[in-house]
């Protein structure tokens, strides 16, 4: 798996408090293991999971909300964007020829 920002915070916030990944486990009551497999980004904690790890390291997240999406505007963009699209000048593509396969079925 790869590197989220969960397991970045999250090892980041252990480093700066320079404790072990038992330590923190031991303060967070949460098995080593898992805090293992959030840092690896094997696993993802929930928000409330994670806020308890950073706060078990003396740290503290702040949760920002979302910017407001307006969907109507979006979709009378998006409309705009196809009709656009259904006015380009378009070709006709051939068919795609492959090799015949009939030597490797047996």
């Amino acid at each position: 798996m790869g590197e989220g920002r969960a397991s970045w915070l999250l090892r980041t916030s252990r480093a700066r408090a320079g404790l072990s990944q038992a330590e923190l486990a031991r303060r967070a009551r949460v098995p080593r293991t898992v805090v293992n497999a959030y840092e690896r980004g094997s696993r993802q904690p929930a928000a409330d999971t994670l806020a308890l790890l950073v706060a078990a390291t003396g740290s503290e997240l702040e949760a920002r909300r979302a910017p407001d999406v307006d969907l109507e505007h979006n979709a009378r963009i998006l409309q705009q964007v196809l009709d656009l699209a259904e006015h380009l000048p378009s070709r006709r593509r051939g068919r795609l020829m492959f090799p015949p396969l009939h030597h490797l079925v047996r």
